[in-house]
C-alpha cells in the first residue's frame, strides 16, 4: 500500500508513541521529510474565513468565538481535543493532587477524632480508570461544542504554505486521503511539548505525559527539574507514598519565583521526606538488565541507584517542528517560538499565533484569553482588543499549594529601585491545624508576602502566599492587584474570619 506523506507521518506518530513516551526523540530527525513533501491531492479547495491549527484551550476557544460573528471556521488537531490541559496537564493534574490532598486529609484524620482501623489502601489503578474517563468525557465536550458552534472540525495533522496573498492548509484526514483547504486568516495554537534531557539512557525515562500513562504508583521514584511541573508531580508521588526524590541544578526549586515561596517549599519538601538534591545534573541513566532498576549518573560522579521510575520535568518546547520552513520570520530570533506582536500577529500577514507555541506566559487562561480577544479584534469590529499579559495570577499545586500575582522582590526591586519597594509579610497557623496534638511551633505554616511600590502610594505589584487554601484565595486577590489595589485599600477591608485569606488585610507593618 502506498501511504501519502501525511498519512505516513500520522502512523509514525502512532507508532513510536507505542514504542515509547519519549517518542520525540525520533520524530525531529523524520519529520521535515514528512512535512516539507508536496500532498498529491488536486481536489477542489474549501475556502474558511478563519482556519486554527491546534485543539487546545486557546485555539478552540478563539474558533469558536469567531463563529459567533457569522464566520465560516475550521479547526484541525490530529491529537484528542483540549490540547495539553485537559489531556497531560492542569486538568488530570489536579485530579491527582486531589487525590493526594485527600490521603492527607486521611493522615490527619487522627487529630479530629477518627480512627481508621486497618490502615489506609490506595488504588492507583482505580484513580487512573474513572481520571481517564473523565478526561474522556471532556474530549467529547469539546467535540460537541466545536459542532454545536458550527465550527468544521478536522481531526488531522496539518501544516500551511503561503502563496502570494493566499494561505493554503494542508490536512491528511483519517483514510489518510490529502486534502487542501484555503483561508482568509490562521491562527497557530499548537502548544508545546515536553523538553528531554539528551542523555544516554534518557529512553528508559517518562515525561509529564507519560506521568498519566502510569499502571502504578512507582515504589521509588527520581523527578528531575526544577519548574512547577517537576515540583508538583514530585509532591503527587509523595504525598500518595512512593520514596520521592527531586534532582535540582540549581540550590533550590521554582528559580523564578519569590525568594519567600521557594525557602518554605524547600522546608515543608524536607520535613515530609521528599528529598531534594540541589546542585544535581544527570549525565547518564543505566538500566540493571536483572532488576529492571534505573540508576542516575550525575556530572558530580555520584549514581543514585534503585529507582523503578525516572521522571524527566525539565521544561517545555513548542510544537512547531510539524510547520515548513515557509519563512524565519516566524520565528522569534535564537529561539524555537513563534515571534508575535501585543496583538498575536506574527510578521506575516494574516497569520497569528497564540498559547504555548509563543513561549509568553504558558498557562490556559491566558491562552483561551488571547484567543477570543484576537477573533474579537478580527470580526467583532474591535480593533484594539488584545489580551493582557501584565499581573496574571497563577498556582503551583504543590504541598502545600502556592499562590501568586505580580512582581517577584527581587524584581520589584531591580525594575523600581530598591528605595521605592516596601514589603510586609506575614505568618500564621491556619485554624485547621489548630487542635493538633502536637507543639505549636511544629504546626505548619502559611506565609505571605506583600510588595507594595512608594511612589504610588504603596499599590500592591506583587502578592505571594505559601500554604493550605492558597490555590483558591489567590484569585479573588489576583482581581484586586489587576485593578491597582493599595495597602491602605487592604487595610480597610474588614477581615471574614475565621479564614487564612484574612492575613492579607490585617497584615501590620512590622511583618513576621
Amino acid at each position: 500500500m502506498l501511504f501519502t506523506p501525511a498519512k505516513q507521518f500520522l502512523w509514525l506518530h502512532s507508532f513510536l508513541k507505542f514504542l515509547s513516551p519519549n517518542y520525540y526523540f525520533f520524530i525531529p530527525q523524520l519529520l521535515p521529510v514528512v512535512s516539507h513533501t508536496r500532498f498529491l491531492s488536486t481536489d477542489k479547495m474549501e475556502h474558511f474565513d478563519y482556519f486554527v491549527i491546534g485543539g487546545g484551550s486557546g485555539g478552540i476557544a478563539s474558533a469558536r468565538r469567531a463563529a459567533t460573528y457569522g464566520q465560516k471556521v475550521g479547526v484541525a488537531e490530529y491529537q484528542r481535543l483540549g490540547g495539553t490541559c485537559v489531556n497531560v496537564g492542569c486538568v488530570p493534574k489536579k485530579v491527582m493532587w486531589n487525590v493526594a490532598t485527600t490521603k492527607e486529609v486521611l493522615n490527619d484524620s487522627n487529630h479530629f477524632g477518627f480512627r481508621i482501623e486497618g490502615g489506609i489502601s490506595f488504588s492507583w489503578e482505580y484513580v487512573k480508570k474513572y481520571r481517564d474517563a473523565y478526561i474522556a468525557r471532556l474530549n467529547d465536550i469539546y467535540r460537541r461544542n466545536l459542532q454545536n458552534s458550527n465550527v468544521t472540525f478536522y481531526p488531522n495533522w496539518a501544516s500551511f504554505t503561503k502563496e502570494d496573498d493566499k494561505i493554503i492548509v494542508r490536512l491528511s484526514n483519517s483514510n489518510g486521503e490529502d486534502l487542501r483547504v484555503t483561508t482568509e486568516h490562521l491562527l497557530i495554537a499548537t502548544g508545546g511539548r515536553p523538553s528531554i534531557l539528551g542523555i544516554p539512557g534518557e529512553e528508559w525515562t517518562i515525561n509529564s505525559d507519560g506521568f498519566f500513562e502510569l499502571e502504578t504508583l512507582p515504589k521509588r521514584v527520581a523527578v528531575i527539574g526544577a519548574g512547577y511541573i517537576a515540583v508538583e508531580m514530585a509532591g503527587i508521588f509523595n504525598c500518595l507514598g512512593s520514596d520521592t526524590h527531586l534532582f535540582v541544578r540549581g540550590d533550590m526549586a521554582l528559580r523564578k519565583f519569590d525568594e519567600l515561596l521557594k525557602k518554605k517549599l524547600m522546608k515543608f519538601m524536607e520535613k515530609h521526606d521528599l528529598r531534594v538534591h540541589p546542585g544535581s545534573i544527570p549525565v547518564a541513566i543505566t538500566k540493571d538488565a536483572d532488576s529492571g532498576l534505573l540508576s542516575l549518573s550525575l556530572k558530580n560522579g555520584e549514581i543514585i541507584e534503585g529507582f523503578d521510575c525516572i521522571l524527566v520535568a525539565v521544561g517545555r518546547v513548542p510544537e512547531t517542528w510539524d510547520f515548513p520552513k515557509i519563512d524565519d520570520r516566524l520565528k522569534k530570533e535564537n529561539s524555537p517560538y513563534l515571534s508575535v506582536n501585543d496583538y498575536q500577529d506574527t510578521a506575516l500577514s494574516k497569520i497569528y499565533a497564540l498559547g504555548d507555541v509563543c513561549g509568553k506566559i504558558e498557562l490556559t487562561p491566558m491562552a483561551i484569553a488571547a484567543g477570543r480577544r484576537l477573533a474579537d479584534r478580527l470580526f467583532g469590529g474591535l480593533t484594539e482588543a488584545k489580551a493582557s499579559y501584565e499581573l496574571v495570577s497563577t498556582v503551583i499545586f504543590s504541598h502545600p499549594p502556592i499562590g501568586t500575582v505580580g512582581f517577584t522582590e527581587a524584581e520589584a526591586k531591580q525594575h523600581y529601585g530598591e528605595e521605592n519597594i516596601k514589603i510586609y509579610k506575614n505568618k500564621s497557623v491556619n485554624l485547621y491545624y489548630g487542635t493538633f496534638d502536637v507543639a505549636p511551633k511544629e504546626k505548619p505554616k502559611t506565609y505571605m508576602k506583600l510588595i507594595c511600590l512608594k511612589t504610588e502610594n504603596e499599590r500592591i505589584i506583587g502578592l505571594h502566599v505559601i500554604g493550605m487554601g492558597a490555590d483558591e484565595m489567590i484569585q479573588g486577590f489576583g482581581v484586586a492587584v489587576k485593578m491597582g489595589a493599595t495597602k491602605a485599600n487592604f487595610d480597610s477591608c474588614v477581615a471574614v474570619h475565621p479564614t487564612a485569606a484574612e492575613e492579607f488585610v490585617t497584615m501590620a507593618p512590622w511583618g513576621l
